[in-house]
């Protein structure tokens, strides 16, 4: 047998989510890149995703349609003809609905533990080679997140009686969905009771797919190499800690990357004026453009902070929304963009009622938007108690927009605070998460800003960086060989 250095390797990637078909947050983007970036690293990579109605349908090429054992249910798989290793998984009743995982109310769909038990099923069977229309076995099965933690353990079910199963990865994207449910679904979803312990797939008396892969896949990995260390404790642990500490072996921290051909102030289609890190004038027009495209006063010497973000708790938008008021008796503009609970988007329209041309409110997604806004502002906002990785923080640095964030997770692995380290400073990052840190923070950033030349020296630091899928493709490939080595 050749070694594995030497062997083709087939990876099949599993998830719930892939960008542009299907994003809520940055699990869509990693599976919309990595793998494509894992090919040109010579790793046969397949993609089996839900079918949520995108792309339409005569986009897609139809290859078949199985049934996987202990359901009841015919799955339809189509692939885009130019990528014939992206899989769509169609289940009209399961997928095609007016949201991801939430109705149009935010209430998750009280079927969640079927349909991606259904999923796991079906890339199960994949990974086996038993779909008689798709190719033979996967050496890997690589999963991503909650809604695909069932599959290390259903493969690890097959070990037990002797049957030859890929090697399994679980990436933990974010720790805090956990696809928790009641057991009592135990049974209808053909799962052994008997690992229904606190070893096994119970956590706290529930259910939970994430719990599964934790146990039972063969290595772990995080989006960044702080996060791995940091839910390895209890103030990040989510309530796996324990769990996790007993994994650390196992556990490896892979920073995520960016689509650097979409995200490239040199030639984005979106923006006004482009410009690199060494000619910033276009950087200048954009934020012109900006401010008058929001209602904004059209100032080129205000500081133009923008947030791109889901209005929740952990990504410190509470904070945002409590310092605003003072921020904006300052030479200082704030843009939001995102959705998220009610009260904060009611708390931060209310804001920029009482601000006009101050203040600009965006309540959902626009995607043209969030690129003229990283090349539009000055600094940008990521004040997350916790984040796995985080992208926005490296778009802004490749636009430069230099990020003002809480040092965790991923933040502190591609932040460094121009205040701590003159030479190799990208940003301005504070800690521990509060109000304090981050007015500060802010603070230091308006008068960095008002000296002009030190502010470019800070955008072109950021600009600079490399903040592609290479090297995190490269990791992976490095990860996988192992794995495969030792399986």
């Amino acid at each position: 047998m050749l070694p594995v250095e030497e062997c083709s390797v087939r990876v099949l990637f599993l998830a719930s989510e892939m960008a542009p078909y299907a994003k809520t947050g940055g699990l869509g983007d990693v599976i919309g890149a990595l793998p494509g970036q894992l090919r040109a690293e010579g790793i046969e990579t397949w993609v089996l995703q839900p079918y949520y109605g995108k792309p339409e349908l005569q986009y897609l090429r139809y290859l078949g349609s199985f049934t996987p054992p202990y359901t009841e249910r015919q799955g339809e798989l189509w692939c885009l003809p130019a990528e014939p290793h992206t899989l769509f998984l169609r289940e009209p009743g399961f997928y095609e609905r007016g949201g991801i995982y939430q109705d149009p109310f935010g209430q998750d769909w009280p079927d969640n533990a079927q349909r991606y038990a259904y999923l796991n099923r079906m890339g199960v069977e994949l990974a086996q080679g038993r779909i008689p229309f798709l190719p033979g076995r996967m050496d890997l099965l690589h999963a991503h997140d909650w809604q695909a933690g069932l599959a290390p353990y259903l493969l690890d079910l097959e070990g037990r009686i002797g049957a030859p199963r890929p090697a399994t990865l679980l990436s933990i994207h974010n720790l805090a969905y956990q696809g928790r449910f009641s057991p009592e679904l135990l049974a209808s979803l053909h799962l052994p009771l008997a690992d229904f312990h606190p070893g096994g797939i119970e956590l706290y008396g529930s259910f939970s797919f994430l719990k599964a892969g934790l146990v039972y896949a063969d290595a772990l990995s995080t989006v960044s190499p702080r996060y791995a260390q940091e839910i390895q404790t209890e103030a990040f642990g989510m309530g796996l800690d324990g769990l996790l500490r007993t994994r650390h072996a196992d556990l490896t921290g892979i920073l995520n990357g960016i689509d650097d051909t979409r995200w490239n102030p040199r030639g984005d289609p979106y923006l006004v004026a482009h410009y690199d890190e060494h000619d910033l004038a276009g950087k200048a027009r954009c934020k012109s453009a900006l401010q008058s495209l929001l209602g904004l006063y059209p100032d080129p010497e205000v500081l133009v902070l923008g947030l791109i973000s889901r209005l929740v708790e952990q990504k410190g938008i509470d904070l945002v929304l409590q310092l605003a008021p003072e921020l904006l008796r300052e030479r200082i503009q704030l843009i939001l963009l995102g959705s998220g609970e009610a009260q904060y988007q009611d708390q931060a329209r209310q804001l920029a009622h009482l601000h006009p041309g101050q203040m600009a409110v965006h309540i959902g997604f626009d995607e043209s938007l969030a690129h003229r806004i990283e090349a539009g502002i000055d600094a940008f906002l990521m004040p997350s108690r916790f984040e796995p990785c985080g992208l926005n923080q490296m778009f802004s640095l490749r636009y430069g927009s230099p990020p003002i964030v809480h040092a965790t997770g991923g933040l502190a692995d591609t932040v460094v605070d121009v205040d701590q380290d003159v030479r190799a400073g990208n940003g301005f990052a504070f800690a521990p998460a509060g109000i304090d840190g981050l007015r500060d923070a802010i603070h230091r950033a308006l008068r960095h800003f008002q000296h002009r030349e030190h502010w470019q020296e800070l955008q072109r630091r950021g600009m600079q960086g490399d903040y592609g899928w290479q090297r995190a493709a490269r990791e992976y490939v490095a990860l996988y060989r192992k794995l495969l080595s030792g399986a």
